[in-house]
């Protein structure tokens, strides 16, 4: 009776697998197809392999470019992010005084902060640097890295904070000992102690960096400059 019961939650795992691929099965199946074939049997295997629907996709987004430009910008947002948030993280806990207890709380405090409330107000605020001081910060992949690494930020530091707190100070203080200056016990003992934790922050960032599309929609203009999502929401807008 137990085996039966095995037997049958696996039978349901693999269906339910099974119902959440189809979809994915369909679309593929169905890429590869052509026109004549696609609406003759969904379901069926393509008899004659072609790449058309992959070729117009490419020539009309600009898939090349865009796929650069994330690739840009995801990489450059990240790596900011993790240098960043783990100093300023490993700084706060160190510097344990009420200076740095109101700055870890003011980074909490705006995970709370949904994007949309402050999205016009930050791009008044990105036009009036072009503007006024001349900073290139709107329709630029910079500006678009600078705002991603002020919204993920916060997170950052926050997962950061927290695994911080846990290594010993006794680490840091042999380093020193040895001759080692902040800088070197930082990079040399410390972070290489975060890997999880920057393991974590990396995947989390990426998803939303990479598949974002609100902030570069606000932020990028030139046809040149977008990213995925956009090239992706422009495509289907002209062609379906």
């Amino acid at each position: 009776m137990k085996r039966l019961g095995k037997f049958l939650l696996q039978v349901l795992i693999v269906a339910f697998c099974l119902f959440y691929l189809f979809p994915i099965y369909i679309v593929v199946v169905n890429s590869f197809k052509n026109r004549q074939e696609l609406y003759s049997n969904m379901m069926a295997p393509p008899e004659t392999f072609t790449l058309e629907y992959y070729k117009t996709a490419m020539e009309k987004m600009n898939f090349l470019r865009a796929f650069g430009n994330s690739l840009i910008v995801t990489i450059v947002s990240i790596a900011v992010i993790v240098v960043l948030s783990s100093m300023t993280a490993w700084m706060l806990v160190r510097y344990n005084n009420k200076l740095s207890k109101f700055i870890f709380a003011t980074f909490v405090a705006t995970m709370i902060i949904p994007f949309q409330t402050i999205m016009m107000p930050l791009m008044q605020v990105m036009g009036f640097i072009r503007d006024h001081l001349h900073i290139p910060m709107l329709n630029t992949l910079g500006g678009l890295v600078y705002m991603n690494v002020g919204f993920g930020a916060s997170m950052a530091v926050f997962l950061y904070h927290g695994f911080i707190k846990a290594v010993p100070v006794s680490l840091e203080e042999a380093a020193t000992i040895d001759g080692c200056n902040k800088f070197k016990v930082f990079w040399k003992i410390v972070f290489p102690m975060l890997k999880p934790t920057t393991a974590t922050v990396i995947i989390l960032d990426v998803i939303w960096i990479w598949n974002d599309y609100l902030l570069p929609s606000l932020a990028i203009s030139d046809k040149v400059l977008r990213t995925i999502p956009l090239s992706t929401a422009s495509f289907f807008g002209q062609f379906t």
